[in-house]
C-alpha cells in the first residue's frame, strides 16, 4: 500500500492548469503545422499561420493561448493500492484548479448556478471523472474546455438499425451545424455505445487521445479516416473562412451497449485542444 498526501495532487493540478493554458501539447502543435503545410486556400493558410504565431507568443510570454481558458475537466485514474491521506480528494483537485487559475492569471469563467449566473471568481468547481484502476500510481489528465466549441456538441440516441451510417451522419451534421462557431480547425471526439452519459464522457476523453492516433479497432479506424475526409470536404476551413482543413482529427471511442440502443456523443473542440497528463 502506497500512501500519498492529497496536497501533492493539488500541486500537480495547479501546475497543469497553468501549463496547459500557456502551451499546447506537442501532438496538437504538430497537427497544426501539418494543417498549414497541406492547406490549399490562401486565406485558410494565412489563418493557420496566425494561429501558429499566437501559440509561439503565448509560450514565449507565458500568457494564455486563448482568452477563454475554459472550465477545468479533470480525469483521475487512481490505483487501488494508493491510500490518500491529508484531506478530501475532490477538494484537493478543486484547490489545485483554484490556485492554478489565480496564480496563472487565467480567466475565471465558472458560475455557481446555471440560472443565477454568479461567478465563483476562481474557476471552481472543476468537472471530475474518477476511475479506480490497478496499481499504486495515479494518472492525472487536465483538459480545460472552452465553450465556443463545447456549445456545438451533441448527444444522439440512435436506433441500432441506424448502424455505421447513422453514426457518420450524426457526426457530419454536428460539424455542419457548428460551422465557424467551433473555431476550426477542430478535433472531433466521439463516444459510441454505453448509455446517455457514458457516450458523452467517452467523447470528452477521446479529445485527449494523441491527435490523429488511430483506434486499434479496424472498423473504427476506417470510420475515423473516412469521416475526417468528409468533414474536410465541407469547405468550412480554418476560422470558417474556407479551405480544406476544417478538422485535424476524428477520434472515436466505443463501449458495449444495450440491445435496444446506439448512443452517440459528439464533443467538438476548437484548435486550442488543451490536454496534459502526469503520473505520480
Amino acid at each position: 500500500m502506497r500512501r500519498l498526501q492529497v496536497e501533492e495532487i493539488t500541486r500537480h493540478i495547479k501546475e497543469m492548469c497553468i501549463e496547459v493554458n500557456y502551451s499546447l501539447s506537442k501532438d496538437m502543435e504538430d497537427a497544426l503545422k501539418r494543417a498549414k503545410e497541406e492547406e490549399t486556400s490562401p486565406l485558410g493558410k494565412q489563418v493557420l499561420e496566425q494561429l501558429q504565431e499566437n501559440l509561439e507568443v503565448a509560450k514565449k510570454e507565458q500568457i494564455p493561448i486563448c482568452q477563454d481558458t475554459g472550465m477545468a475537466v479533470v480525469f483521475l485514474e487512481i490505483g487501488q493500492e494508493v491510500f490518500l491521506e491529508g484531506g478530501d480528494l475532490k477538494e484537493a483537485v478543486h484547490e489545485g484548479v483554484r490556485q492554478g487559475y489565480q496564480e496563472g492569471f487565467l480567466r475565471k469563467s465558472v458560475v455557481r448556478d446555471p440560472i443565477i449566473r454568479e461567478n465563483t471568481k476562481d474557476n471552481t468547481p472543476a468537472v471530475l471523472h474518477i476511475d479506480i484502476v490497478k496499481g499504486d500510481g495515479i494518472r492525472l489528465k487536465v483538459a480545460p474546455k472552452g465553450f465556443g466549441s463545447e456549445n456545438m456538441s451533441k448527444v444522439c440516441m440512435l436506433k441500432p438499425s441506424d448502424g455505421k451510417e447513422g453514426i457518420r451522419q450524426a457526426i457530419l451534421t454536428a460539424v455542419k451545424e457548428a460551422g465557424p462557431n467551433a473555431c476550426p480547425p477542430i478535433v472531433v471526439g466521439v463516444g459510441v455505445g454505453g448509455t446517455f452519459e457514458k457516450c458523452a464522457c467517452m467523447a470528452k476523453e477521446a479529445l485527449l487521445r494523441e491527435t490523429g492516433k488511430a483506434s486499434p479497432i479496424p472498423w473504427v479506424k476506417q470510420m475515423e479516416e473516412e469521416v475526417l475526409e468528409e468533414i474536410n470536404r465541407l469547405g468550412i476551413g480554418p476560422a470558417g473562412l474556407g479551405g480544406k482543413k476544417t478538422a485535424l482529427a476524428v477520434h472515436i471511442e466505443t463501449y458495449p451497449t444495450h440491445i435496444a440502443g446506439l448512443p452517440v456523443g459528439i464533443n467538438i473542440c476548437c484548435h486550442v485542444n488543451r490536454h496534459c497528463t502526469r503520473e505520480i
